[in-house]
């Protein structure tokens, strides 16, 4: 069973799930500057935003695959360390969106109606109603940075309440703007029409920051700024500063940039609704964080990639692809293995293939192809950082043009040298194959084509490839061969070139050992012999 430290509080409900399937433990405060060193213990880490995974702590993980964010950022996290390491990093990007919505607007009622100033007003059993004097929502313009899935429900509940919704985001698409009858603005645009201004975005190099000085100045006077995303977005300076000017009316702040402050000036100030980053702080979102992340966890550690992660280079397209991703990879796999020198190419040419599964099948060829040479360490992650440190090239081409299958992968192995054997011609060695419907899902995967013949075979198992000279009765002896070796056939397939050479695949219960080898190699007819497992 896969190893898991919690190194955060989970909600029971996805330690449960965890328990399961996996051995968990919970990382203890008074072991946590040791992480670095109990990692090494981990298949897989769970962490929310107290806990830092480092460069260091990645570095101590021989046995880290996942690490799992129970949340939706990942600014604790060190990406590129995790990418370079073939780590996979997962979030639970929806698990939390409609509590960050109704947070959203707590914080935008509240700022619109004073209630936290008139509460503690009558608490202190003062009746002070012309002191709290609102606004109302309606005919208002609401400004929402980031228009991603809590951004859009957002916009739907500003719309019930009559406000008028501009949107910023580079990606919206104007067919979403219609439906939820917005509209798509430039940031600028925003920052000057909206009476109040919502974020939305994740925390990044372009965002940090992005509401700085100069960008409240293009504010109205008298705006608000409500913030349930990232701290870092915000200047907080800035916004003190605009707080104090009045040039800003007032912000609502569920996060900051640092995480608790150090400085609670901005925390404090008397036109800021301010609460401790609780967004996704109701029961029903602690438990969808929890058993969300815990399946995609465990889901990982199985190998699918029907996960929300964070740093594949290519959008994950779910169970539906995953047949795919492993045909290109057993194709990369076999085209490496013919080659059998040193690799600088891999071409992968496909026909059939949907638009948003061509980059994750191009690297699942690559990663197929560099396993031979660097071992089980390349995976989908890592897979393109690795060929770049080899100087091994992906090119990846889409054809149009009809090929024999709905489907077709193309895999060619290119080696350093043009030079011809019995599964290459000049320097390239090439395997094609397809996927047949099960009900449906594409999940029965063909090699049709290998080495310039046309044959079907699964890409599975103990694989012998063989080839001989086409004379009558071959086959025969090499059945005879095996058998005498105790050696049982599974299935055998052939292919020929009419008055030339002949193929043959078989899938063997055992395997062979280098007598047996040397005993086919020693045949008259045969040419070459290889042996690939794909267990």
């Amino acid at each position: 069973m896969p190893r898991i430290l919690i190194a955060d509080s989970l909600a029971p409900a996805g330690v449960e799930l965890l328990r399961e399937s996996a051995e968990v433990d919970q990382l203890r405060d008074e072991d946590r500057p040791r992480l670095p060193e109990l990692i090494a213990d981990y298949d897989a880490v769970i962490v929310r935003s107290g806990t830092e995974i480092n460069r260091e702590v990645l570095e101590g993980g021989d046995r880290l695959k996942v690490v799992g964010r129970a949340g939706v950022g990942v600014d604790n996290i060190d990406l590129a360390a995790a990418t370079q390491r073939g780590v996979l990093v997962i979030n639970a990007p929806t698990a939390n969106s409609l509590s960050a919505t109704e947070h959203t607007f707590a914080l935008l009622l509240a700022l619109a109606r004073r209630i936290p100033s008139a509460d503690a007003s009558l608490k202190a059993e003062r009746w002070e109603r012309k002191s709290h004097v609102g606004s109302e929502l309606q005919g208002k313009a609401l400004g929402v940075i980031g228009f991603g899935q809590i951004g859009q429900r957002v916009a739907t509940r500003a719309r019930a309440f009559e406000m008028d919704v501009l949107a910023f985001d580079p990606f919206l698409q104007a067919e979403v703007a219609q439906r939820l009858d917005v509209e798509p603005v430039a940031l600028e645009d925003l920052l000057a029409r909206s009476d109040f201004i919502t974020f939305h975005t994740p925390l990044t190099d372009q965002t940090r920051n992005m509401l700085d000085e100069s960008r409240i100045a293009l504010m109205k006077d008298g705006a608000a700024v409500i913030n349930v995303g990232r701290g870092g977005v915000v200047d907080a300076e800035a916004l003190l500063a605009a707080l104090e000017s009045g040039k800003l009316a007032g912000a609502g702040l569920d996060v900051f940039p640092v995480e608790p402050p150090t400085d609670f000036r901005l925390a404090a100030h008397p036109k800021v609704v301010a609460t401790p980053h609780i967004g996704a702080q109701t029961t029903e979102a602690q438990d969808r964080i929890a058993t969300e992340t815990a399946r995609m966890v465990l889901a990982a550690l199985r190998g699918s990639l029907a996960v929300s992660a964070v740093n594949l280079p290519f959008r994950s397209s779910g169970s539906r692809g995953e047949p795919f991703l492993r045909l290109g990879e057993q194709l990369g796999r076999l085209a490496a293995v013919a080659l059998g020198g040193s690799l600088r190419r891999v071409q992968v040419d496909l026909w059939g293939i949907d638009d948003e599964l061509r980059k994750s099948v191009a690297v699942a060829a690559l990663k197929g192809a560099l396993i031979p040479s660097c071992g089980e360490g390349v995976n989908y992650v890592n897979a393109e950082r690795t060929a770049a440190d080899r100087r091994v090239e992906l090119v990846q081409a889409t054809h149009s043009d009809q090929a024999s299958y709905a489907h077709l992968v193309r895999v060619r192995a290119v080696g350093a040298e043009p030079v011809d054997g019995a599964w290459v011609a000049d320097g390239v060695a090439e395997a094609s194959g397809t996927t047949y419907r099960l009900g449906e899902i594409h999940g029965d995967l063909r090699v049709v084509s290998f080495a310039g013949f046309q044959l079907e075979f699964q890409p599975r198992g103990r694989l012998l490839f063989l080839r001989n000279r086409d004379v009558p009765g071959f086959v025969g002896r090499l059945g005879t061969l095996l058998g005498d070796a105790g050696i049982n056939i599974a299935d055998i397939h052939l292919s020929r070139e009419p008055g030339g050479d002949a193929l043959a695949v078989l899938r063997l219960d055992q395997v062979p050992d280098d007598a047996c080898l040397r005993a086919l190699l020693a045949v008259d007819e045969v040419i070459a012999v290889d042996l690939v497992d794909l267990s």
